[in-house]
């Protein structure tokens, strides 16, 4: 089993930053996968970046540039510094961790941004 502790969401106005981090413990096994998605009211979870234990990262489209995604291997701690956000980032974001054919997921933090 792996637990996921999410911090970091908030209300933000748009066109600020904020930072994001996930702390895992348990069986971390690696190599394993952390990242983030996010989940939009009516919609389903999507991907916004992930970051393998050996620093492969993938971002959604819609985030390159102004998401940057990093991991502390030593800390098993993942995190999502944003930058430039926008009102349609507003949502849900979960934190994940899949390793060996299983992913466990964090409670989630809300992101807002408005003015």
């Amino acid at each position: 089993q792996v637990q996921l502790v999410e911090s970091g969401g908030g209300l933000v106005q748009p066109e600020g930053f904020l930072t994001l981090s996930c702390a895992a413990s348990g069986s971390i096994f690696r190599p394993n996968t952390m990242g983030w998605y996010r989940h939009f009211p009516g919609k389903t979870r999507e991907l916004v970046a992930t970051m393998t234990s050996g620093a492969r990262t993938n971002y959604a489209d819609s985030v390159k540039g102004r998401f940057t995604i990093s991991r502390d291997n030593a800390k098993n701690t993942v995190y999502l510094q944003m930058n430039s956000l926008k009102p349609e980032d507003t949502a849900v974001y979960y934190c994940s961790f899949a390793a060996g054919g299983t992913a466990y997921w964090g409670k989630g933090t809300l992101v807002t941004v408005s003015s």
